[in-house]
């Protein structure tokens, strides 16, 4: 019986010392802040509202850090097209990390990254789509359609109603 026990414990010594070499001491679980239901409601409604005070009518959306909706918001009167370009700005500036208005920029510079980034599912070089942020730490992004040239800044307003929670 002995040798039964011994010949058991060998493997598993083996097997927990291998695991000793599997991470380093110094690993650690990442932490992180995401946004709630209510910052991303308060975001969506403020720069509705924001768009609505121009006379727009507009749809917005906010995305977390992974890209999935957590608030889409139709506003009254808008174009049929405008809830999904919202929620494409919001995943395009989440995904690239940087204002929709920038990434456009490089579209219309023909930058061959960006040409070919594109034509990925839910990528769309659109101003309106603003990422959000916990000092450099990019946490998701809000995306508005529905009033021209302005989307940005509605976008904006909406988050301005936020910002003492985004720290």
């Amino acid at each position: 019986m002995a040798n039964s026990i011994h010949g058991l414990c060998a493997p598993l010594l083996i097997a927990a010392g291998a695991c000793g070499f599997a991470a380093p001491a110094s690993a650690q679980l990442a932490t992180h802040k995401d946004i709630t239901l209510a910052i991303a409601s308060a975001i969506v409604e403020g720069a509705i509202e924001n768009c609505h005070s121009r006379g727009y009518a507009a749809s917005a959306v906010v995305v977390d850090r992974d890209g999935q909706t957590i608030v889409a918001m139709r506003g009254d009167g808008t174009g049929p097209h405008t809830l999904e370009n919202a929620r494409r700005k919001a995943y395009t500036a989440n995904s690239f990390k940087q204002l929709t208005t920038a990434y456009a920029k490089k579209f219309a510079d023909k930058d061959p990254t960006v040409l070919q980034q594109v034509t990925l599912p839910n990528v769309i070089a659109i101003g309106g789509g603003v990422p959000i942020k916990v000092g450099n730490d990019v946490i998701g992004a809000a995306g508005l359609s529905g009033s021209p040239g302005v989307d940005e800044e509605c976008v904006m307003a909406g988050m301005a109603k936020v910002a003492d929670q985004l720290k």
